[in-house]
Parts: C-alpha cells; structure tokens; sequence
C-alpha cells in the first residue's frame, strides 16, 4: 500500500484483523546507584491501521520512554510489543532495526534531518541507510506535503513548518506501516500545527497507523483516539 494514494477511509475493523501495534503490559525501570525509578508501570497499548492515537500526560510521565519502547530503540524490562502481529521486543538489535527500517517511521524531538543536506537528499538518505524494501518516489512524497518548492533547499533555509513536514517526510520514506512522533508540532505556531495536524490525518486515512506523545490540546482534538499516562500508567480519560 501506498502512503501517497488518495485517500478514502480507514480500513474498516474486525475481529480478525491483526493490529498495526500492539503493546501488552510494558513495565521500565531505570537504576542509578541504589535508586530506581519506575518509568512506564504496566501500560498496554492496541492501535489498528488507520487509527490516529495521542498519548497525553504531564512531563515525566512516562511519554516518551514509551514511544521508545514502542519503537525498539529502548527494550522494556515486562511485556511486549508486536508491529503487524510480529514481535520487536526481546529481539537482536540487528532484528528490532531491521523492523524499524521495514514498517516503523519515527519523528522523535531531536531532527532528524541531516544541515548539510536538501530535503530531497535527506528523504533518499533514509530510504538507502535503512534499506528501504518498498521505498516511496521522494519527489512525490515530498511534493505531497506541500515542499515540492523546497525540495533543494537545506534545513536551515526551512521555515519552523517547512522543517516539520521536511521530518515527516523523512519519517514517510519507507511507507511505514505504523508513524511514532514526540511532540511533532511542539514548535510550531497554531496555524502551521493545525497544517501538520492535517497531514497525519491524511495519512491516517490511508491506513497510517499514528502514535502521537503531546501536550497539545490541538493534537489532542484531531485524533481519533486520547490515552493518559500519568506516573507512568494509564489512567482514566482526565
């Protein structure tokens, strides 16, 4: 599937359709000397194709050692996490990059973006370090996101929203069954949030499995679906 086709509607639910991500009873500890914190405490999370989740919570909460975790750039210590039915979790390094590369787009606060390079050298650059198995046409896909203009310029040339879908586009380069993204619009004045907003909710409409960690209200109103995390568990809708 194509993240670049028109977009109709989300794939309809069913019993026996296997989640794009799901997290079962994840619990992470973190020592430093003789203390322990207890960052995520049993948070379990099932996101199907198509479907559009915020995690939202207080700092410290637990956010983004979460979307590590669901990315398998962080192993939890309890429970698992599957991507389309196969585990990540307890896997090789070398296995949990490779599922990364395979069906994991991530959009995490540090840039992902290289200065040195154009929007469309970084788009390519993704697909080639991660050994794109399905790569997307970098040109469409960035025209897609409204920088066909700017498909040369480098990032400090990018305007703030400019920058954020330049992210995403990289994020998008191996049409990625399921998108992470930490605090994507943190940065951004309202109305080009609302713009980025209506780019995952795009994607999302053809199937993009999105998991969003913010604090935004926005962000919060355009998904489809809000879970808490307070003191690293999921609590009861605030």
């Amino acid at each position: 599937m194509s993240m670049l086709s028109t977009p109709t509607s989300a794939p309809a639910s069913g019993t026996d359709q296997v989640a794009a991500l799901n997290a079962t009873t994840l619990y992470r500890f973190f020592r430093a000397g003789d203390e322990e914190t207890l960052a995520l405490k049993g948070v379990s999370l099932t996101v199907a194709a198509g479907e559009f989740v915020v995690v939202a919570g207080p700092s410290g909460s637990g956010k983004s050692t979460l979307l590590s975790c669901l990315a398998g750039l962080d192993e939890p210590d309890g429970g698992s996490v599957l991507v389309n039915g196969s585990r990540l979790s307890h896997q090789s390094e070398p296995r949990r990059a490779r599922a990364r590369a395979e069906s994991i787009g991530l959009l995490l606060q540090s840039s992902n973006l290289f200065d040195h390079l154009t929007v469309t050298q970084n788009v390519v650059l993704a697909q080639r370090l991660l050994g794109a198995s399905r790569p997307v046409d970098a040109s469409e896909l960035i025209a897609s996101l409204g920088l066909a203009t700017r498909a040369h310029a480098r990032p400090d040339e990018l305007s703030g929203g400019e920058l954020a879908r330049a992210g995403l586009a990289v994020a998008l380069a191996n049409d990625p069954a399921v998108l992470l993204a930490d605090e994507p619009t943190g940065e951004l004045d309202h109305v080009t949030e609302a713009q980025v907003l209506q780019l995952l909710s795009v994607r999302a409409a053809v199937g993009l499995a999105i998991v969003v960690a913010s604090h935004s209200p926005a962000v919060a109103a355009a998904a489809d679906r809000v879970v808490h995390l307070v003191d690293g568990k999921v609590t009861p809708d605030a």
